[in-house]
């Protein structure tokens, strides 16, 4: 038998399978993305009922086998619950989740983007940031981790770090006031752009800790849904259902 190991993740989805187990997906700092089961975990008196659930956060005892993990302990430090007591912190948290399971690989470093879904799903909780706005500051975020969020730091035509007040699809990024007219662009505010800034780079414990007036933030939204379209060719499910809510 292999060894144990300590795991500390987020279960991303749990499956029944069979009469009594569960398969989990969890978003792991040490081994990224894994699948395991919870053999009994839907039993009354099993020690995984509780743990083997979406958003549970904590340290998981496990067993390797040959292609999935046999989960037979947990440690839940978080569980998220005040998210189950709103029906759309629900779907909007179900969809932090599914957009994570979408980026995150097995035996990829996948630390940034775990503590990115746990500190957004505090802010959702907290609910001092709107859900529209923690929404696309989790999916820029996201895409910044994963290296593939366009250039906004300086123009992606003359490298100027000045004047910037546009984006270009066709180069993927910011552009001058210089290179503005002679390139086919969107104008952007220049707070949408510092906006797009800060995403980029600050701490991820300060990410949810600005606010943005309704234009700005009506325009960072859209730009940033145009990114997700563009770079993203999946559609998710449970964005199609906030979609339908339209909330």
């Amino acid at each position: 038998m292999s060894d144990k190991i300590m795991l500390t993740g987020m279960v991303l989805s749990a499956l029944p399978v069979g009469e009594y187990d569960k398969r989990i997906v969890l978003l792991t700092k040490e081994r990224g993305k894994i699948s395991g089961f919870a053999k009994g975990a839907r039993r009354q008196n099993s020690p995984m009922m509780a743990a083997a659930n979406p958003f549970c956060y904590g340290t998981f005892e496990c067993f390797e086998g040959r292609s999935s993990y046999n989960i037979y302990q947990a440690q839940i430090d978080q569980y998220f619950e005040k998210l189950s007591l709103d029906f759309e912190n629900a779907y909007y948290g179900m969809y932090f989740l599914e957009f994570a399971d979408y980026y995150a690989r097995e035996n990829n470093d996948e630390k940034e983007l775990l503590k990115l879904l746990y500190v957004t799903l505090k802010a959702l909780e907290h609910g001092r940031v709107n859900r529209k706005l923690i929404r696309y500051i989790y999916e820029m975020r996201a895409m910044v981790i994963n290296g593939e969020y366009p250039e906004s730091f300086s123009c992606v035509n003359c490298g100027s770090s000045e004047g910037l007040m546009g984006y270009s699809d066709e180069k993927n990024g910011v552009i001058c006031q210089n290179c503005f007219p002679h390139m086919r662009g969107k104008r952007l505010m220049e707070s949408t752009i510092y906006a797009m800034q800060y995403v980029t780079a600050a701490p991820l414990e300060k990410l949810y800790t600005f606010l943005l007036t309704p234009e700005v933030e009506k325009e960072f939204c859209a730009m940033q849904e145009r990114f997700r379209k563009k770079l993203i060719d999946r559609d998710f499910k449970t964005l199609e259902v906030l979609n339908t809510l339209q909330i």
